[in-house]
């Protein structure tokens, strides 16, 4: 890979990346994070620039472009496409930033940025800035950011403050990795290489310049990408990780089909007609879900490209092709990793590793069964609170 981060081409870049990414599948699981070198070599890429405004230097790149490249990287190894989706996604905060200060944290070309949405800490409000101090899980890739950020109810006077609608005021609060604490709590079934540990900070000063809400405040930048929904784009990448992990899934089946023969066969697994079919239905039903998720990323894209906001049910819309990619993802991985038999129980498979990280990808808020309950409440037209959506 080049010495320099490349502004242009990051598919390419993705896929000439994707043999070190799939070579070192295991040596990430043992570890349970992203090497720094890897993740180095990634932002060099461009990889974590992808949704970072171009006033900052970034690519801003479209949302099928960017589920393209997370596909490509997911598609050699799970994890380090978790990885890029988390560095993508959480420059979102550079765009409902002000300029000035957006630009002091985004532009160096070979950043990495990382947080937690869910408003685990606590920001008292001090005038110019907030005193925060929290705990968040799920902080995928903090190893190797520059910055951090945490979503933290907001406190006045003792109480916290809400919305109109009642919900608390949460804001993201974005502060240096070096202020916050790594914790190894990552000990878990799939996606073990995201190192995705607790983190925390106590009582440290988070200007107030340097804290967003993705639900009550306005981008600065114009662009079509941050017109776009913000949990929408989120659930995009998750998917996009789900929609590469079970290419990887089909593409590993088939060079273990192609050379096993069961016991007491002389035919190899891709001979026989049960399997013959079953990989085909497998193949067929990932190709309908990637159609109708670029579908709808398309469909939702044009709109984010024209006037006025994106209606409610667009975005409904979008989301269900999320959720609907991601457990379609996770299905294809089980039936396949049955399919291998005992030959995929072992380490050494991919389809064992492909199995558990696809299964952890669906536990994710923004794809997980919640999802259909709300999307099902817009499609019957009932009273919705479309501010997750």
């Amino acid at each position: 890979m080049p010495d320099t981060f490349i502004p242009t081409d990051t598919l390419a870049n993705a896929r000439a990346l994707a043999p070190e990414l799939s070579a070192r599948a295991a040596e990430m699981e043992e570890v349970r994070r992203l090497p720094a070198d890897l993740a180095a070599k990634m932002a060099k890429a461009g990889l974590f620039r992808m949704v970072t405004p171009k006033s900052f230097g970034g690519l801003e790149l479209t949302p099928r472009e960017i589920v393209e490249a997370v596909e490509a990287v997911a598609t050699a190894n799970a994890s380090a496409g978790w990885c890029a989706m988390i560095g993508a996604t959480t420059a979102l905060n550079a765009a409902y930033m002000e300029p000035a200060t957006a630009s002091e944290i985004y532009s160096d070309p070979n950043i990495i940025t990382g947080g937690v949405f869910a408003p685990m800490g606590k920001a008292v409000d001090e005038g110019d800035h907030y005193r925060v101090s929290g705990r968040w899980q799920w902080g995928s890739g903090s190893a190797n950011c520059t910055w951090l950020c945490g979503g933290c109810t907001v406190w006045e006077n003792g109480e916290m403050k809400r919305l109109p609608s009642g919900a608390p005021d949460a804001r993201m609060m974005v502060f240096p990795a070096s202020e916050a604490t790594l914790l190894d709590t990552w000990h878990v079934m799939g996606l073990k290489g995201t190192g995705s540990g607790d983190f925390e900070v106590k009582d440290i000063a988070v200007p107030k310049a340097q804290s967003v809400s993705l639900m009550v405040d306005q981008p600065h930048e114009t662009g079509g990408l941050f017109k776009f929904p913000a949990f929408g784009l989120l659930s995009l990448g998750v998917s996009a990780v789900a929609l590469g992990n079970a290419r990887g899934a089909l593409d590993a089946f088939a060079a273990l089909a192609t050379t096993k023969k069961s016991q007491g066969s002389a035919k190899t697994l891709a001979e026989r007609q049960t399997m013959q079919a079953e990989f085909a239905k497998c193949e067929a039903a990932w190709c309908a879900a990637r159609a109708y998720l670029f579908d709808e990323i398309d469909q939702t894209w044009a709109v984010a490209t024209g006037e006025g906001a994106i209606p409610m049910e667009r975005r409904a819309a979008l989301r269900m092709a999320c959720t609907h990619m991601t457990r379609t993802g996770a299905d294809i991985c089980r039936t396949l990793y049955d399919l291998g038999g005992g030959a995929a129980l072992f380490e050494s498979s991919d389809l064992q590793r492909r199995f558990r990280d696809s299964h952890a990808i669906t536990q994710h808020i923004v794809t997980a069964p919640s999802t259909w309950e709300l999307t099902g409440r817009i499609l019957f037209g009932l009273p919705t609170d479309g501010g997750m959506v």
